[in-house]
C-alpha cells in the first residue's frame, strides 16, 4: 500500500466564479460558466478551485500507474487556459475514437482534451466522455 503524498495543486478555497470573472478572453469565460454548469449537472459536484488555476468537481485518490503514489485529485475538471481550454477527464482520450470522430475540431494529450470554444464541438459527445470519465471513478 502506498503512502498518500502531498503535490503543488490542491483544492482551494478561492471562489470559482470570481476566477472566472478574471479570465481575459470574453468567449472562453463564457465558455467556462457553461462548462461548470455541464460538468456540475452530470458529477452532481460543486466546482471547487484546485491551485490556481483549474476548477475541479469532486474528490478522489489518484494512484499514478508510474510511481505508485497517492495523491487527492478531482474526478473531473477544466482550465481556461490562454492557448485553450484543457478538460481533464483522466481517462485514455484516445481510446474513444468513436466519440472523438464525431466531436469536431480538438486536440489530446495524456488524459486531457483541449479546445479553443465550445462552439468547435459538438456538446453532446462532450458530455459522453465527462460520462465516461466518471464511470471510471
Amino acid at each position: 500500500m502506498s503512502k498518500a503524498v502531498k503535490i503543488k495543486t490542491q483544492q482551494t478555497t478561492a471562489n470559482v466564479e470570481d476566477f472566472v470573472n478574471k479570465v481575459d478572453n470574453e468567449q472562453q469565460r463564457a465558455d467556462s460558466f457553461a462548462i461548470i454548469e455541464m460538468m456540475k449537472r452530470i458529477s452532481g459536484e460543486e466546482p471547487k478551485m484546485w491551485g490556481t488555476s483549474i476548477i475541479g468537481f469532486g474528490n478522489k485518490k489518484y494512484r499514478s500507474p508510474k510511481t505508485g503514489r497517492e495523491v487527492d485529485w478531482f474526478l473531473i475538471g477544466f482550465s481556461p487556459r490562454k492557448a485553450n481550454i484543457s478538460l481533464y477527464l483522466d481517462i485514455d482520450i484516445n481510446k474513444h475514437e468513436d466519440t472523438l470522430q464525431k466531436l469536431g475540431k480538438f486536440k489530446t494529450g495524456v488524459g486531457c482534451l483541449y479546445i479553443n470554444k465550445l462552439t468547435d464541438i459538438d456538446q453532446k459527445q462532450l458530455e459522453k466522455l465527462i460520462k465516461t470519465a466518471l464511470q471510471n471513478k
